[in-house]
């Protein structure tokens, strides 16, 4: 398999979001610290992307790293190889791949984890409201801590989203209904590493990703 497109990464697509104050037990990787806030969890179909269409499930915590805040990951899940590797390689996301599906019908829309048997599912009611999200993500790659800046923006509508997940798996405190929406036409542009150089000094550009082709699988 050739290397992945290098970042930054322009994705389109659709998808579904929520908040919870459930959080997942993970252990967070060296350097990265928790911090207070809701779980997040998306399920996204993208049509286009730098490898090509394929389906995410993203689960998010709260974390910092030093004086910058943001999100670290708890799980993440694609069902395309070369997603699989630029995800790792780029960034240092400890993907996984699984058996996605994507169903929508009669404005529901759901994903589907068939390895794991967890279904994320919501429909999008009321009037959209165009949303710019922009937030970041501090991971641990094998070269070290970076901060990732991720923008996302889409036509946002109100849902209630229900996540089931069978019990005893790592992320059955997911399970329920939570607050949420739908996206349609999501834009989501994920900017190259950046390697902090202390706590209030600007970022510069991270050294080579290529060892991160042997990243391992994540725990959960």
């Amino acid at each position: 398999m050739t290397a992945p497109p290098h970042a930054p990464w322009a994705l389109r697509g659709e998808g579904l979001v929520c908040m919870t104050r459930k959080r997942p037990a993970v252990a967070l990787p060296d350097g990265i610290a928790p911090a207070p806030g809701p779980t997040a969890v998306a399920a996204v179909r993208y049509t286009d992307s730098p490898v090509g269409p394929f389906l995410q499930l993203l689960v998010l915590v709260p974390a910092r790293l030093g004086a910058h805040p943001g999100w670290t990951v708890a799980a993440a899940v694609v069902d395309k190889p070369e997603a699989l590797l630029g995800f790792r390689m780029n960034w240092g996301v400890p993907a996984r791949l699984g058996e996605l599906r994507w169903f929508a019908r009669d404005g529901v829309r759901q994903l589907l984890w068939e390895d794991r048997d967890l279904s994320v599912k919501a429909r999008g009611r009321g009037i959209g409201v165009p949303m710019v999200v922009p937030h970041r993500m501090v991971l641990a790659r094998a070269d070290g801590p970076v901060v990732v800046p991720d923008r996302l923006w889409g036509l946002f509508r109100p849902a209630v989203v229900v996540i089931e997940a069978s019990p005893r798996d790592g992320l059955d405190c997911l399970a329920g209904r939570h607050v949420g929406a739908t996206v349609d036409g999501v834009h989501r542009t994920i900017a190259p590493a950046r390697t902090p150089v202390g706590l209030l000094a600007p970022l510069r550009a991270p050294a080579t990703a290529e060892p991160l082709m042997r990243w391992p699988d994540h725990p959960i």
